[in-house]
């Protein structure tokens, strides 16, 4: 079960509140990567609006003594393409990258003061090829769609920790970039009982304080 689903009020904070923000801080981004984006972007849902290659979105929300994390990332920054694998090598950088994406430990650096203890994660994608299975189901229109899916290959990451003094989070830290050098900014957007937050970080601005 995914954990939007055990805790829907957190997600929808999650979601609501802090991806509205989200879309404005990045509203310039946007015109910085005409080159990917263009018009076909213009007529996509706003969701891929925010799908700017070199930038990730990670929301945080804080809940009594839980938190969770939300990212949303560009299969371009997490494995350099945003198709289904071509090949074995590009099937191994992908399962390598899930099997990264599913160690938040990787990720983030919480306060041990904070006393966090990961609960559980939950990381999709869609770099996934269409054409191995119910291929012979679609008409070419379902087939075009597909394809133009494709070029918006992404990934999601979800997740939960329960924290024993989370008075003591003060600071998040993350290395993100050592693992994926393609992306070159995470925007935070935070949410929890101190108020919200908004920070950019970067490879050498990798912390944002709380």
């Amino acid at each position: 079960m995914s954990i939007c689903n055990k805790k829907t009020l957190l997600c929808l904070a999650v979601s609501g509140s802090l991806f509205s923000v989200s879309y404005a801080a990045n509203a310039n981004d946007h015109h910085d990567h005409n080159h990917h984006d263009g018009e076909h972007h213009e007529s996509e849902h706003r969701h891929h609006d925010a799908h700017v290659h070199g930038v990730v979105e990670t929301n945080i929300a804080q809940d009594g003594d839980h938190l969770l994390f939300e990212i949303t990332a560009p299969g371009a920054d997490v494995v350099g393409f945003e198709h289904a694998p071509k090949d074995d090598a590009q099937k191994q950088v992908l399962a390598n990258a899930v099997k990264t994406l599913n160690n938040p430990n990787l990720i983030f650096t919480l306060p041990e003061n904070a006393k966090c203890t990961f609960e559980e994660a939950h990381v999709s994608h869609n770099l996934v090829n269409h054409n191995d299975h119910d291929d012979h189901d679609h008409d070419h229109h379902d087939g075009e769609h597909h394809k133009e899916h494709g070029k918006h290959g992404e990934f999601s990451a979800q997740y939960e920790y329960h924290c024993e003094a989370i008075s003591n989070l003060d600071q998040i830290e993350t290395q993100w970039f050592t693992h994926f050098p393609h992306t070159h900014k995470m925007t935070i957007q935070y949410l929890g009982d101190a108020g919200q937050k908004a920070a950019s970080l970067t490879p050498k601005s990798s912390v944002i304080t709380l």
